[in-house]
């Protein structure tokens, strides 16, 4: 299992690399950070074992101060209590519907129209359950630095119709869950946002 909370500092070390760049005046500073650049994506590679031309993909140069990215997900319980996920067609697993927050969306938006997308289903995004940074959570590891944020929904439809980009969709009972997607959710994630719901906790998790 890779070190997260290395990952968690190389990204911080790239993040500074790339707010130098947006506002180095000179040559001297300039080529300082290029240099944090590379090292900061050697030690990546070190890490994480993607490869330095897939890195420099996936850190393209900063056109903006760079902030964390912001995942949304949305946990949806049938009239047994059983969980409703979606099989991933990227890695073949299961995971809470949902995605990447979309610009000109709120999040409620962006979780409607995540399930409609996914499952076919209409919901309402009733409460925000938690905020996870995953830094924090044992996922694996990733370039980005990620809040996850993961609201309470209803389901207003029952028929469900698998959208074009997810392999299956389908409720699972909290304790016989599929292989789960681990970049996305965690069983122990849904484990503790389960029990929120459970036992009506209307606090919201937050790391």
């Amino acid at each position: 299992m890779p070190n997260t909370n290395l990952l968690s500092l190389i990204t911080q070390l790239r993040s500074v690399a790339d707010t130098g760049l947006l506002y180095a005046k000179n040559e001297y500073d300039i080529e300082r950070y290029q240099e944090l650049q590379h090292l900061s994506t050697k030690m990546f590679d070190e890490v994480s074992g993607y490869g330095g031309e897939t890195i420099n993909l996936l850190f393209p140069q900063a056109a903006d101060y760079p902030t964390a990215k912001v995942d949304l997900r949305g946990i949806l319980l049938s009239p047994d209590n059983k969980i409703l996920l979606a099989r991933e067609s990227g890695d073949g697993k299961w995971s809470l519907p949902g995605g990447w927050g979309d610009i000109g969306y709120t999040p409620k938006e962006t979780i409607i129209k995540e399930f409609w997308e996914e499952t076919g289903l209409q919901v309402t995004a009733d409460r925000l359950l938690a905020v996870f940074d995953k830094k924090m959570h044992p996922h694996p590891p990733q370039p980005f630095y990620v809040y996850k944020m993961v609201f309470y929904c209803k389901a207003v439809t029952t028929e469900i119709n698998k959208g074009f980009d997810v392999l299956d969709v389908q409720y699972f009972d909290i304790d016989n869950l599929p292989p789960l997607s681990e970049d996305r959710i965690l069983k122990s994630q849904i484990e503790l946002l389960y029990q929120k719901i459970i036992n009506n906790d209307i606090s919201v998790w937050a790391d």
